[in-house]
């Protein structure tokens, strides 16, 4: 025999995965950086990619940690190998400053907000200084793509595509790599 749940419990336990969905904050009030979790913030600052460049890698254009990750797979040339090679040094190199540069914008943000200096004027300059850093630092990723791409053969796009799980081939971007026209 099923009994039947009294009103007030009923209400309870519908609302109790409620609750915790309305403070999906929980926790993080003690962030050195508000919006940054000490993994994104490593991330960040190791000049990884953090995701920024997904319009490229999930559109036929391989990222270059990638290529070299699966250089045997990709049948990659000594030529291509030392191309890549160097393309991922200089973006990470590149990273490392955009980053540590967003890292400490975010960081001034969260101080500013903290000790209560909220002028207008002061946030307006804090967040141009925040999003000029990310811009960087998306620009450092996406265009470390754009550089390994025509270095790769569509054979070779369409391996990485596979190998990386785009069911796509060159992400629906046939000949992914080539100049497109500006606007």
């Amino acid at each position: 025999m099923i009994r039947a749940l009294p009103p007030l419990a009923l209400v309870a336990l519908l609302a109790a995965p409620a609750a915790a969905e309305i403070q999906p904050y929980a926790g993080q009030d003690s962030r050195d950086i508000a919006s940054l979790s000490e993994d994104d913030i490593a991330a960040i600052l190791a000049g990884e990619g953090w995701g920024l460049a997904k319009p490229a890698e999930l559109n036929g254009y391989p990222g270059p940690v990638h290529v070299l990750e699966l250089a045997a797979e990709l049948e990659l040339t000594d030529e291509q190998t030392a191309s890549v090679q160097a393309i991922f040094e200089d973006m990470k190199r590149a990273a490392m400053s955009a980053g540590a540069e967003y890292v400490a914008s975010e960081e001034h943000l969260t101080k500013m907000f903290r000790a209560g200096h909220t002028e207008p004027d002061m946030l307006a300059a804090l967040l141009q200084s925040s999003a000029g850093a990310l811009s960087r630092l998306r620009e450092v990723h996406l265009a470390a793509h754009l550089a390994v791409t025509p270095l790769l053969s569509d054979d070779q796009k369409e391996t990485y595509a596979r190998l990386r799980g785009y069911g796509g081939g060159t992400g629906g971007h046939e000949g992914a790599g080539h100049d497109h026209p500006q606007h």
